[in-house]
């Protein structure tokens, strides 16, 4: 680990006063980006109230959500809930919960499922890979690369069926599905539609029902 100095100069923070200046040499505590390992992210996520995920071994802290994104979550969560409840299918649970998708790779969708089967044979803390995960998109340009790009490429790598893009600034709801070890689109639902798995029969979302949650 490096013990190079870390400098700071007071134009980079105007709002701190003197004395105020940030702890950089705490930083030094942890590691590099890029050399994280699965047993130090863990316990990182496990003593910090911040969403975090460890990706290609670098830390990601996420955008903290918003009211108007936990309502698109909760009522997702209700209805697939329900569904899955129903058929007794599974399990769906949602964030924060790490799930590890390789030893460099931990992600925490909004929404996951497991079928039975992969639940019970789980048998640590957290999954080893799931059947189904949903992100609700942030309005950040950070959060709409990270779920739209490098997500869909890590859910895929990681064997992951289907995954759900929930994305309230363009109202729609893209679902993708598994072929081979890459996806592709089972279909991009707007408004005035039903979004449909097809990993779930007779699972689907009314797009303006969802979106509309976000105004309760």
């Amino acid at each position: 680990m490096s013990t190079a100095p870390l400098t700071f100069s007071p134009a980079d923070r105007p709002d701190l006063l003197p004395g105020e200046e940030p702890a950089w040499e705490v930083a030094l505590l942890f590691p590099r980006q890029g050399r994280w390992s699965e047993e130090e992210y863990l316990r990182l996520s496990e003593s910090t109230n911040r969403l975090v995920e460890l990706h290609n071994g670098r830390i990601e802290v996420l955008t903290m959500p918003t009211i108007a994104h936990q309502l698109i979550v909760k009522f997702l969560l209700r209805l697939f809930d329900d569904f899955v409840e129903s058929a007794k299918l599974g399990q769906v649970l949602f964030a924060p919960m790490p799930v590890w998708l390789s030893p460099e790779n931990y992600r925490e969708p909004d929404i996951t499922f497991c079928f039975t089967q992969r639940h019970r044979s789980a048998g640590g803390r957290y999954y080893k890979g799931i059947d189904l995960a949903m992100e609700v998109v942030s309005d950040d340009a950070r959060s709409h690369e990270r779920d739209y790009d490098q997500k869909r490429a890590d859910y895929a790598a990681a064997g992951i069926s289907e995954y759900w893009i929930v994305d309230p600034r363009q109202r729609l709801i893209t679902v993708l599905a598994l072929d081979g070890d890459k996806y592709a689109i089972h279909g991009e639902f707007r408004d005035g539609e039903h979004a449909v798995s097809r990993l779930l029969p007779g699972f689907g979302v009314d797009v303006t029902v969802a979106f509309t949650a976000a105004e309760r």
